[in-house]
């Protein structure tokens, strides 16, 4: 259960653009949160605004207080201290409602798709492609960050993320290494 969390954010910097500085910390982040194998520290960003689509740059850590200080005892902010300002660890306010935050995954490559149908089901290129046409591309308009996959080892890659409708009661449950939950929710102030 998410009781505290922490507040970092971006300082205002010429060179750097908001969003390549919130993908560096992210990154840095999922590193951190794979190396202590942890399951309850979630993630928000309380500017994020899917009309633009834009994250801001105010990443929100939550989770148990313990959890919190394992993971600010690594040194994962190590070489961004100057172009962060972290917030002390704190009680969640008792109001707050709830949200869960989540990986949104797009279906962007027919051909990808095809080449997975044929191998899966054993169709010839023409019957995949009937199949899976290239309208079948999907486009996302959601907020994202650009980042590689320690654990997998993939390449960079957009993570968008959907910050689902408020809720009264928190739910509990697992976040993955990024931070994300389809199923526990973070408070929401």
């Amino acid at each position: 259960m998410s009781t505290h969390y922490i507040d970092i954010h971006l300082r205002p910097d010429p060179e750097l653009a908001p969003h390549h500085l919130l993908s560096g910390l992210y990154t840095r982040l999922h590193q951190a949160l794979v190396q202590v194998r942890s399951q309850d520290v979630g993630v928000s960003f309380p500017e994020h605004d899917e009309r633009k689509p834009s994250l801001g740059s105010h990443l929100r850590l939550h989770g148990p207080e313990t959890s919190l200080r394992v993971l600010m005892a690594t040194a994962w902010l190590n070489g961004m201290r100057d172009y962060l300002r972290v917030g002390d660890i704190t009680a969640v306010p008792a109001n707050a409602r709830h949200r869960i935050v989540s990986r949104v995954q797009a279906r962007s490559s027919p051909e990808r798709l095809r080449r997975r149908a044929m191998r899966r089901h054993g169709l010839d290129a023409e019957a995949a492609l009937e199949r899976i046409p290239d309208s079948a591309m999907q486009r996302l308009k959601l907020p994202f960050i650009v980042i590689g996959s320690r654990s997998t080892g993939q390449p960079s890659f957009p993570l968008f993320l959907r910050h689902g409708p408020l809720l009264s009661n928190p739910v509990s449950g697992i976040f993955n290494s990024y931070g994300l939950s389809h199923v526990a929710t973070v408070p929401w102030f």
